[in-house]
């Protein structure tokens, strides 16, 4: 064979199968029917992304492992603790545990030393974790049902419960049913139900995709640096209620929840979008659903008059009666188009680097 022929094979066997690079500056579009075309260009499977991602994870993902969990018998093993425990500390390979349908009443921790670690329900089954630890017995972010301490970390098609009763005030009752504390976490149509502080997104760079979170207050609540995409929003109970209370402590921290494209509802009409736990907290909205159940004012009075100057709430082409900005709190941002930008982009996550879709079942 010549030269020239040589040079056209080179040329169709490196143009036959591109690489798909991720984009961090491509931003959600507002119009919601085309979510799914956002969604499947900047965030492709991992056989068109093979070496575009960061290092490791690249490295994970070349080497699946499959893990089976059946209460009922024929799987693996018929807990989920027993799975976990099954993968080696130091773990680098992609760890994907199947879960058949059914209710696991364990409390589980997935440590430091063992990433990638996928929990994956079937989709249209009830997979339910559930268990009823509360902050007197454990303390507030150790009452998690699910627990996860280790990075690169992915749940899909899961409902994560914590079934104590809600609290009554001073009983230290809250109880959550997630705590994620790794770093680069996705969750994709994933339930998470309980009252008061139901998800610590504690730690790290988080995305949630299609997924539902139940609380009354401070329901969402942490330091993480977090995408929430087509998420519904749902406070339940009477009296005060409260959706965020964003951790961040300073200018400096590179942290905030981003709701885009998303639903908030509940009863009455005293629910707040987010409150300053401390001192910096960093919250955006936009193209959101607010029904009537949200407080006119929006956000809750700071705790601190000084924190006036330095929370950071935002609401960008938000709709439904709830949205209406006249009543809001006068220290709401103004946020325009050029300002909510980086909120709406993968780049607010370095999702490019980490980003992919959920596994089939």
């Amino acid at each position: 064979m010549g030269y020239i022929s040589l040079a056209i094979v080179a040329f169709l066997v490196v143009f036959a199968s591109p690489v798909v690079l991720a984009t961090d500056t491509d931003p959600i579009p507002e119009d919601r029917s085309k979510i799914p075309q956002w969604f499947h260009t900047n965030v492709a499977p991992y056989s068109k992304r093979k070496g575009t991602l960061d290092p490791a994870l690249d490295a994970a993902e070349a080497s699946r492992l499959i893990i089976t969990v059946n209460q009922q018998g024929g799987g693996n093993f018929k807990t989920i603790n027993e799975a976990v425990k099954s993968i080696p500390a130091g773990n680098k390979n992609r760890v994907i545990i199947k879960l058949a349908p059914g209710i696991y009443n364990e409390k589980v921790t997935i440590d430091i030393a063992r990433p990638f670690v996928t929990l994956l329900g079937q989709p249209g089954a009830e997979t339910v974790l559930t268990y009823h630890g509360t902050a007197a017995k454990y303390g507030t972010v150790e009452s998690a049902t699910l627990i996860v301490w280790s990075d690169y970390f992915m749940a899909a098609n899961l409902v994560i419960k914590n079934t104590a009763p809600m609290p009554k005030p001073g009983s230290q009752g809250q109880a959550l049913a997630m705590r994620i504390n790794g770093d680069k976490a996705a969750f994709y149509n994933c339930r998470f139900y309980g009252f008061q502080d139901t998800l610590c997104d504690d730690k790290g760079t988080h995305f949630f995709k299609d997924c539902y979170i139940e609380g009354t207050y401070d329901f969402i609540f942490g330091r993480g640096a977090s995408l929430y995409l087509n998420t519904k929003l749902h406070a339940v109970g009477d009296g005060l209620r409260v959706i965020t209370a964003q951790g961040r402590q300073s200018d400096n921290e590179q942290n905030g929840y981003t709701f885009v494209h998303c639903k908030v509802t509940g009863t009455g009409n005293g629910i707040y979008l987010g409150r300053s736990w401390m001192s910096h907290p960093k919250v955006i909205y936009a193209f959101t659903e607010m029904t009537s159940v949200v407080n006119p004012s929006g956000w809750k009075e700071n705790l601190l008059h000084g924190y006036d100057k330095t929370v950071y709430y935002g609401e960008y082409k938000c709709f439904g009666a709830g949205s209406h900005l006249e009543k809001r709190v006068p220290f709401t941002q103004d946020v325009d188009q050029n300002e909510v930008r980086p909120f709406l982009t993968l780049g607010y996550i370095k999702g490019s680097a980490w980003l992919l879709p959920p596994p089939k079942f």
